[in-house]
């Protein structure tokens, strides 16, 4: 015996009749507020540009959370999205649109050859894309090349060397230890980067031609939109007074007054120096700018003019 119990509801209802239930809609207090725009750029996870590059953001006031390990992170107090991916990469990211910018070595960008704008030159990250052959060898210029196997990570910037001087050579793609190729057989030459020539000279190698002089760049889609390139102008001003900054020191001299005008002569400034009087009658502070290329031979012409307590400060930010 199975025993039904019909709740109240369903009572006095005719035969097979479906109930209906009528709902009320829901109230939605969400706003039509469009998402803040973040800018997205890309820089190398790992590798030479990796600390420089983070660097350079922090110094533009750009907090970031924890960057180690990290594939992506986000910026507290500047609209920014930061991808961490392979340099090889970047290029292609920026092109598609994925990144908005990105910070690149231009060996890189140039060996990919994709479409992206160059907007500054960071200088940090600086190489140059050299052919270098064995110490024993003569090289007699450009045509010594000829038939020649050569190695190399970058084969599109080699083959564009070569067709420029009509050239014809063997080019071995490797990834990487590119200067062993000529102990081991594999190659006679090799076109890689090179800093400072070290690792050249260990392995028996000496430079012959330079194809290319790199160093770290900022670039861009071809295809921001406005609201895109006005953060892109906004971090570029930040990065340009950091550059900027760490290329000039300021300074700080007392001079007697007599001498103040030949030593103002001596100090290009931003506009012109700053004279103020000293408590010591018959002397002046002077304060002004100086590039770090001609600091220290300006630096022994002041003294030579009359300067003294000459203090000299770093620059932290240099807005023009």
């Amino acid at each position: 015996m199975v025993l039904c119990v019909v709740p109240d509801i369903y009572k006095g209802l005719p035969h097979g009749k479906p109930l209906s239930f009528k709902t009320r809609p829901v109230k939605q207090d969400i706003k039509n507020n469009d998402i803040p725009m973040k800018l997205r750029i890309a820089i190398q996870k790992s590798g030479r540009l990796y600390e420089d590059s983070v660097q350079l953001l922090k110094e533009c006031g750009i907090d970031l959370r924890n960057v180690k390990d990290r594939l992506k992170t986000e910026s507290d107090n500047f609209p920014l999205e930061i991808f961490f991916l392979r340099d090889d990469d970047i290029p292609q990211y920026v092109e598609d649109g994925v990144a908005d910018i990105g910070i690149v070595g231009e060996n890189v960008l140039y060996e990919k050859n994709k479409k992206a704008v160059i907007v500054e030159k960071l200088g940090f990250g600086k190489c140059r894309l050299s052919v270098a052959i064995p110490r024993s060898q003569q090289y007699e210029g450009v045509q010594s090349l000829q038939g020649k196997r050569i190695a190399t990570s970058y084969p599109y910037l080699v083959n564009e060397f070569l067709a420029k001087n009509n050239i014809q050579a063997e080019i071995h793609e490797i990834s990487g230890s590119v200067e062993i190729a000529p102990g081991i057989g594999l190659a006679d030459v090799v076109a890689d980067l090179v800093s400072s020539g070290s690792t050249l000279l260990m392995n028996g190698l000496k430079e012959v031609e330079t194809l290319l002089q790199s160093q770290a760049v900022l670039i861009r889609n071809n295809d921001l939109n406005a609201e895109q390139q006005k953060l892109v102008d906004k971090l570029v001003f930040r990065i340009r007074s950091v550059k900027k900054a760490k290329h000039n020191k300021y300074i700080l001299l007392n001079a007697p007054n007599d001498k103040v005008q030949e030593i103002i002569a001596l100090l290009p400034g931003m506009k012109s120096p700053t004279v103020l009087p000293l408590a010591e009658q018959g002397w002046s502070s002077v304060h002004s700018v100086l590039s770090e290329d001609t600091f220290w031979d300006i630096i022994e012409q002041l003294k030579a003019a009359g300067a003294q307590g000459i203090l000299v400060v770093p620059i932290e930010k240099m807005i023009i």
